[in-house]
């Protein structure tokens, strides 16, 4: 029996998808709900399971197609083995085993300068024709072969180019998604007026905070306090001190938007993508460390849906889990602001007077400048760094 393979439903915002890997190969056997193949969109790759145990008999879309939502991509064949198959095995490997057991007896029947010959220049006894008695080998035959050898061997290397390994070049087509991401950015910088500033923040006030009661927090909550937490609580408040920052434009309008959903970017081996924490204003810190955790989870695994990275009304990058000291992130459109994180890493500072060592981060803003005016990106900056520095200000919402 034949069952048809089709790609997924997609989404309503996604139009088609592109077969970026058939995992199973035509011929191959499958089990049911075993993943058979993927399809990259411009959002996010989509799974297709099989349905049936079987065996892939046909693929009618190749890596590389297009296909869209409910397209027939495949077909996969029920298994059906009889009992004659089952004998024509059994045989086959009775078979097997006389041949091995054959062969095995004619191994053992060189002398053992022979097989130390063998051994030795790791030569193959079936590779060899033997001359010797009930066709043994013999050395002259192991001379003969390793000349013939040799001898084919350069006459290889005369005809084959060598290759300069220095000079070697690999093209490869760019992935949908990647190619989406290319074209997004470039749009962006085109598009935007867009201007970035910075600050520094110390970071010990948080830290202290994670020392003193990082263990208390996994132990009620059953995960690590993180740094993401605290930035996006910050960046709540400053959005709502500065909703300019949280609005975006729409044609010759500008649109304000009455909640808070913040948008944190992941990198994947496929490109990153930016799942929404959604009404984050009326989270709480554990609640939003947990969104985030099962965020990074999912996009790892490939596991985010399309709705999940919909909207957003800002982002916040962190480059410092890669290193990144300092950089000058490019907007999520058409959102006015992203606000870019960086690596931890002690520094000199002056605090009242007195040189001091302290765990400083550079934090970048990147906003459109037709919307957002320097004096108020350089504020809402401030504000983030205010309340890092002095915790208790999120707990008092100032």
């Amino acid at each position: 029996m034949t069952t048809k393979i089709k790609s997924p439903t997609y989404p309503e915002s996604v139009s088609d998808g592109t077969i970026s890997n058939w995992v199973k190969k035509e011929g191959e056997s499958v089990k049911q709900d075993e993943l058979i193949a993927e399809i990259e969109t411009d959002k996010i790759v989509l799974e297709v399971l099989s349905p049936i145990d079987g065996e892939i008999s046909k693929i009618i879309k190749n890596e590389g197609d297009i296909v869209l939502s409910g397209e027939l991509i495949a077909e996969v064949e029920k298994n059906h083995i009889s009992t004659s198959v089952n004998e024509s095995i059994e045989e086959d490997t009775k078979n097997l085993e006389t041949n091995i057991s054959t062969e095995s007896k004619k191994s053992m029947g060189h002398g053992p300068a022979i097989r130390r010959l063998l051994d030795e220049h790791k030569i193959n006894p079936k590779d060899v024709v033997g001359t010797g008695k009930d066709g043994r080998l013999t050395k002259t035959d192991i001379k003969n072969y390793l000349s013939e050898f040799e001898s084919k061997k350069i006459n290889e290397s005369e005809l084959t180019p060598v290759k300069d390994s220095s000079r070697e070049e690999e093209r490869v087509p760019m992935s949908r998604m990647r190619s989406t991401i290319a074209k997004r950015l470039l749009t962006v910088t085109q598009e935007t007026a867009m201007l970035t500033t910075f600050n520094e923040v110390d970071m010990q006030p948080i830290k202290n905070l994670r020392n003193e009661y990082g263990e208390d927090f996994k132990q009620n909550h059953g995960l690590k306090l993180g740094f993401m937490g605290f930035f996006v609580a910050a960046s709540i408040i400053a959005l709502k001190k500065y909703p300019i920052a949280n609005a975006s434009i729409d044609g010759s309008d500008v649109v304000y938007h009455g909640y808070q959903d913040i948008s944190v970017a992941v990198s994947t081996d496929k490109g990153l993508v930016v799942p929404v924490i959604r009404d984050a204003d009326m989270m709480t810190l554990p609640e939003i460390e947990k969104v985030i955790i099962e965020f990074s989870s999912k996009a790892q695994e490939g596991k985010l849906s399309i709705e999940e990275m919909q909207g957003g009304t800002f982002t916040i990058s962190n480059g410092g889990v890669f290193g990144s000291l300092l950089s000058t992130p490019i907007l999520n459109a058409p959102q006015t602001a992203i606000l870019g994180m960086h690596k931890i890493q002690d520094r000199p500072i002056v605090i009242d007077g007195k040189i001091e060592i302290r765990p400083m981060m550079y934090l970048a803003l990147s906003y459109d400048h037709r919307l957002l005016d320097g004096k108020d990106a350089v504020s809402f900056l401030i504000s983030i760094k205010e309340q890092l520095e002095k915790p208790e200000r999120l707990l008092l919402n100032l």
